[in-house]
């Protein structure tokens, strides 16, 4: 909590807080989205369908999304970084089970089931909910800063998984990784509990930041009177829609860009690239939306992120592979706001004691959508050969997630409550 000598000074752990949880999400995501490299991998050694290789991250998805409510619960109760420690050793140990596939079954356990468990015991729920007990007058902003960590994984991890894919083999890439994971992971967990205990301290601000969005929260708010109010519904629907979006570009993009003649190495460098700009749009959009209602930035980056899948879908229609980069920027700007806005905007209404479980299972809906996205993707590759069809439904469900949140900003303002 913010104290009146916080909120003159700037404290030391606060930052420094920021940017271990920034380095632990990182790399937690960098496993998401670096199996876009692995599927390539995967796809080459055994020849499976796309639509069974990126079922195996659909179910990774929904693993990780059932396991929120959970984790969402466990934070409520024990330290975040608690859970953050445990789930450091757990993933250490799937991504090396991920070593050892060999069947179809062994990719959905280990990676699918598994993996997913351990990035969701070491990921995104517990960050945002020991973000939001101690940045509360700058969430937007921490938020941003923390989820940004996300970004970096992608600019570092997905061209490192590529390079080691070329250099060892994507085996003992899965199993090098497993011991980054350990070795940078636990330790910080362990030293964030520490900090925990001795410092409650936040980002310093004025009050009157917050109040854009005070009149919304409700203090004590249990799990189930959230879930009879539309807000948290709409909150839902904006993770899900927004979720097969975004999600559809990450998982089939390198994939896209090859069939359309780009090297394999030169693709993953996009995606680090995309993780440059998500750094951008989610720490510019997270102080920006401390200042203007949460919402309306949550549809200029939801509009945005439409607009990348017209962009790529050029690219491959044209083959002129240097506007892929204009893709790249547009998407690490517009699927950030489906990343760093809506937990701030879940808290903004559900803000007190229950808010990890209410948190945890509004992300179901994010699961969701990350699930049935590539999923969709690989399927209709698969029966039409062409992404056209998968690609121009991830426009509609834009579309539809930037109306879930524009609709949550006229009922806010409408009922001045949750």
């Amino acid at each position: 909590m913010n104290t009146p000598a916080a909120k003159g000074r700037m404290t030391y752990s606060g930052p420094f807080t920021l940017l271990l949880l920034a380095s632990i999400i990182g790399l937690a995501y960098g496993v998401w989205y670096a199996y876009s490299v692995f599927l390539v991998a995967l796809l080459n050694e055994f020849g499976w369908s796309r639509s069974t290789l990126a079922g195996a991250f659909s179910v990774f998805a929904i693993v990780h999304g059932c396991a929120n409510p959970l984790v969402g619960y466990l934070c409520d109760r024990v330290r975040p970084a608690i859970v953050m420690a445990v789930g450091s050793v757990l993933l250490a140990g799937a991504l090396y089970l991920n070593s050892l596939i060999e069947q179809v079954w062994h990719l959905y356990l280990t990676f699918g089931v598994a993996t997913a468990i351990a990035v969701s015991l070491c990921g995104w729920t517990p960050s945002v909910i020991l973000v939001q007990k101690r940045f509360s007058n700058r969430l937007g902003l921490a938020l941003g800063i923390v989820s940004a960590g996300i970004g970096m994984g992608m600019l570092i991890v997905v061209p490192f998984c590529q390079y080691l894919i070329d250099s060892v083999g994507w085996r003992d890439a899965f199993a090098s990784f497993s011991l980054v994971c350990l070795a940078v992971i636990l330790p910080s967990a362990l030293f964030l509990l520490k900090i925990g205990k001795s410092e409650q301290e936040g980002i310093p601000v004025d009050d009157s930041v917050s109040d854009i969005s005070k009149h919304s929260r409700s203090k004590n708010i249990t799990l189930a009177q959230a879930l009879r109010g539309k807000a948290f519904w709409l909150m839902a629907a904006a993770f899900f829609f927004g979720g097969v979006c975004s999600q559809t570009l990450h998982v089939h993009q390198v994939a896209y860009l090859v069939d359309h003649g780009m090297q394999a190495m030169t693709a993953a460098v996009l995606v680090g690239i995309v993780g440059v700009a998500s750094i951008v749009g989610k720490i510019g959009g997270g102080w920006l939306s401390d200042y203007v209602e949460r919402e309306l930035v949550y549809v200029w980056g939801i509009s945005i992120l439409v607009v990348s899948v017209f962009v790529l879908m050029f690219v491959g229609e044209t083959g002129q592979h240097y506007v892929s980069y204009l893709y790249a920027c547009l998407l690490g700007i517009g699927y950030s706001a489906t990343a760093a806005l809506m937990p701030a905007m879940m808290s903004d209404r559900f803000d007190g004691p229950n808010f990890g479980s209410i948190l945890g299972t509004g992300l179901l809906g994010s699961a969701l959508g990350s699930a049935v996205g590539p999923w969709m993707g690989g399927f209709l590759f698969d029966v039409t050969g062409s992404y056209t069809t998968p690609f121009l439904i991830a426009i509609l469900c834009g579309v539809i997630a930037a109306a879930a949140g524009w609709n949550a900003r006229k009922l806010r303002l409408l009922t001045k409550s949750y």
